[in-house]
Formats: C-alpha cells, structure tokens, sequence
C-alpha cells in the first residue's frame, strides 16, 4: 500500500515553529500576543482564530507531537505516548480509571468522534442556577454551525457495526428509541481504531485542523513543555512559567498581553491552583466532573468482533428522559469500541475466569452508561487538589445518588442485552456473575452492593473545575471566558462548564470557545476572524 501523506511531518519540513522534545531548542523567553496553554477542543479553535486575526500566538503542550505515520492501530504505542498517565489516569481513591488525552491535539487526537451539541436542558439549567443567560440554543447556534463546517461533522452514512447495531436491535424491541451519532472525520476508512490515533488522518482532531493552521500561519508550538504556574502582579497575569516535561532542563517564560488557558479539566484548575489565583468566593478545582461511566459486558451467539469499524455510533437518551433534570441521575447509553488491553483491564475478575472472558472476546458486546452528573446536590462531581509535588489530583465521590443511577443503568443495559439475543450478561461489577436470562440478571443487579472499587467505574469526559457564571459568587469564569479576578487570562476549554454535558463534550467546547475565541480577537483588537 503506498503511504499516506502526513500533513505534520510536511509542515515541519517547511519550517513551522515547534520546539521541545526532538525539535528545535526551547528558547529562554518568549514574547507575544497570547500564550494559550494546552493544544485540545478549547486550544486548537482558539489557536486558529487569534492566528487568523493576525495575533501573535503560542502554544504551549506537555505531550508530544505524534502524528499518522506514528500510529501503528496498536495499545502498546498509543496509551503510553498519547494519553494522561498511560491511560491509567485515576481518581484520589482510585475507584474511577480516567481516559485523556496529552499529545497535540489532546483528547480530540484520541476520543471516538462521537459529536454532540449541548443540549438545551443542560443550557437552561444553566441559565437558571449560574445566571449565564445568554447560553441558549439560538445564541450558540452559529456558532456551532461554524465548528460543524469546520470539522466535517456530520451524519455517518456507513451502516453501523455489529456492536452497535446490537444497542439499536435490542432497543427497538423494547420500543426505546435510538438515533445515529454526529461523526467529525472525513474519508474515513471504518477501521475502528480512532483511540489509537487516526492513521488516515481522516478524523478531523485538532492535530490536522486547527492546529496546523495556526502554525501556518506563524504560531509557534512547544511540546513536552509543562505549564507550571502563571506569575501574577496587580490582578493580572504578568507571565507563564514552563519547564520541561518529565526530565531536567531549562525553563522557559513567556510574556504575552492576553493568556489562554485551556489544559482540560484537571490540569487547567491544577495550574491555576499552584499560581496561587485569587479565589474568594472558593470556587476553583471544585465541581469537577466525569459522566462516571458502568459498562455490561454480553456474550452474544454469533461474532460482534467491536474492534472493526466506527467506534460509536448509535446511542439513547431515553435514560436521560424519564426524569426530571435535577431529579433521580439519568444516563446516556452507547455502545464502546473493544480493543483486547483496554477490555482485558476493564473487565473483573482474574485467571481462569478472565481468561474464559478473553475467549469470549470476538462474540463480546459491550454497552456503556454515561451518568449526567452536576445537576442534583447530591451529586457535587469532585474536587481538584494538589499532590506535594504540584500534580493534579482528583478527589471524587461516589455518592449513594450516583451509584443508585449506576444500578439502574445496570438494569437497562442488561435488558436491552438480553432482547438484542444475548446468551448471558455481566454487568461490570466485581460481585456480578454472568446471568442467562434477564429474570436472573434483574434479580441480581437489584442485590449487588453499588459501592465503590467494587462497581467499576470508568470516564472519558472530564469537565468542570473554572466554572462559568454570570456572577463571581457562583464560578471562576465570567460569561465571555476572562477570569472574574484576573483581567487577561481566559480559560476555553471543558473546565468551564458548570454541570458535565450529558453527552460527549467535544463539540459542546468547540461550539462554545468558537463563541468566547471571537469574542476575545474583538478585545484584543485582532482582524475579524471565523472557523474556516
């Protein structure tokens, strides 16, 4: 087959400014007109539209530059070199296994493409308890249309596989309806692989969108390069301090009039935490959430083989409907992509029994749950803190409201399992056995004991932490993305949202940074600037 072309290692042949790693040596200083931290959802639209309004910009990124020719469609390569912590990210306790991305591109480098806008429950939640009364469908809208074009977002035309054909069938038998799932790629091959980094280059992440086009137009990019902290004077930021990430070298400073920090939920509250920000209402690091996700695992009678194809493509809200917002917790359900290490380290259980799992893997049809948590006060998400050593750490508590929503999810998902033609069930829990028939499963599921460690709970959304607010008693962020206390630090990414989404972020943050990136470019005096 003849290879493919690699618009990263094209562009750095002409000569794009990145330094870091194995590039070009970090400079001692650098001096510009915004310093964005971090290269994900928030950073890269903001990226690209302060470089086409003719603003200096720099990028600053603690992973590495990876890009087509690097992904090999293998575990073993991708969750070491482009995931948080190996993709072993976790909660202070450790009941909850964290996916994130840290690479260029961020999540979006990695996520399944699933693309939903936010939905308008969620947006008048907002408006009602954090006073953001201009976050509405109608005012968000072109915004989202613009990101949408931009991207490639759009229906998948493809027949979905077998492992999420297996959500829709059982659904429609139980008269639950399910829909086809928004996908931001273009030309894609439906190899299946879009965790592991997208070899064609036909997801439209921001590692090939935005962020090359800002680099094309000037910015620059240092990778392997933490963000430590922000120096503060006088209710500004006056400089960003980096260091190297994960070995010894020099630091460098940048000095810009305007900063951007958008590092994803955890780590963009852990840089302002140890700037030490000003926080007088002590809001910072706190409802932070995760859409803890519970998982049913079934043995179905023919081959489901989810690693091939779309990852995500089919879902039901239905779970999210049968409540009041802020009453009992509600749940999206999908269906996940399978690959053997990240089932193998899912799935409970060891030796003879996760061994026979491992047999049973090609005929394995996996559903997950996505818990809409933040809008219930028993359900306050978690807090981010310090580790002596400066590292973000996740304190999240699984509350009896929560975990009452997981053994529903539980419930629904083995239902809907059994009326696709599973032959047994097991639901994801430590004390759960495979059940073969739904009468058993239901009996089950009502006695297992929903605590945590025991009830494995995993998340790929984090969210939260610099909450926005249309008064600085109730969040971090004012309406239009600028710190309530520091007058030339925005933040544009996950972090700001008040409650999680309740449904895959990524195009939520798109949507709403395209909104506060063309704002901020009004501001700081820059050129009229879209997503194009």
């Amino acid at each position: 087959m003849n290879k493919l072309p690699d618009p990263i290692v094209d562009g750095l042949r002409r000569g794009w400014r990145v330094t870091g790693g194995a590039h070009a040596p970090r400079p001692a200083r650098l001096d510009c007109d915004v310093a964005i931290v971090g290269s994900g959802a928030g950073a890269g639209i903001t990226a690209e539209l302060l470089a086409r309004s003719g603003l200096k910009v720099v990028i600053v990124e603690e992973g590495p530059l990876r890009s087509s020719s690097d992904f090999r469609q293998l575990e073993s390569d991708a969750y070491p070199a482009l995931y948080q912590e190996s993709a072993a990210r976790k909660t202070r306790d450790k009941a909850i296994n964290i996916l994130q991305g840290r690479c260029v591109g961020g999540s979006t480098t990695v996520n399944w493409t699933s693309s939903f806008r936010t939905p308008s429950a969620t947006l008048a939640f907002w408006r009602e308890r954090f006073a953001l009364h201009d976050f509405a469908d109608d005012p968000l809208a072109p915004f989202f249309e613009q990101a949408e074009r931009r991207l490639s977002i759009g229906p998948w035309l493809t027949p979905p596989n077998e492992n999420n054909d297996l959500l829709r069938r059982g659904a429609a038998r139980l008269g639950i309806p399910a829909a086809a799932i928004l996908r931001n790629v273009k030309g894609c091959w439906n190899l299946g692989s879009c965790g592991l980094g997208c070899p064609t280059n036909a997801k439209q992440s921001m590692l090939v969108t935005t962020i090359p086009s800002a680099l094309e137009l000037g910015a620059t990019l240092l990778v392997e390069t933490r963000a430590e902290r922000f120096e503060l004077a006088n209710g500004k930021v006056s400089a960003l301090l980096c260091a190297p990430a994960g070995q010894p070298g020099p630091s460098t400073r940048i000095v810009a009039r305007h900063y951007v920090l958008a590092g994803g939920a955890i780590n963009s509250p852990a840089v302002l935490l140890r700037s030490q920000a000003p926080d007088p209402h002590r809001r910072l690091g706190i409802r932070t959430f995760l859409h803890p996700v519970v998982m049913s695992a079934a043995q179905m009678p023919a081959k489901v083989e989810g690693w091939q194809g779309a990852p995500q493509t089919i879902y039901t809200d239905h779970f999210l409907e049968t409540h009041p917002i802020d009453g009992p917790i509600g749940y999206k359900l999908e269906a996940p992509p399978l690959h053997p290490v990240i089932f193998a380290s899912t799935v409970t259980g060891h030796g003879q029994e996760q061994s026979g799992l491992l047999r049973q893997f090609p005929s394995t049809h996996v559903q997950l749950a996505l818990l809409r948590d933040g809008f219930h006060e028993q359900s306050p998400g978690g807090t981010v803190r310090l580790r002596s050593d400066g590292s973000p750490e996740l304190d999240y508590p699984l509350t009896d409201f929560v975990m009452d929503g997981a053994r529903r999810a539980f419930l629904s998902m083995a239902e809907i399992q059994f009326a696709a033609g599973a032959q047994q069930v097991l639901p994801v829990h430590e004390s759960a056995r495979p059940y073969r028939s739904w009468s058993e499963a239901r009996s089950a599921i009502a006695a297992l004991p929903m605590k945590p460690l025991l009830t494995k709970v995993v998340s790929a959304h984090v969210m939260g932490g610099c909450g926005l607010a249309g008064r600085p008693e109730l969040g971090v962020v004012r309406p239009d993305g600028v710190h309530w206390q520091l007058e030339n630090l925005s933040i544009h990414d996950g972090s700001l949202f008040p409650t999680s989404i309740g449904a895959n972020p990524q195009l939520s943050i798109y949507g709403i940074v395209n909104r506060l990136g063309q704002g901020l470019v009004r501001r700081l005096g820059g050129r009229e600037a879209i997503l194009a």
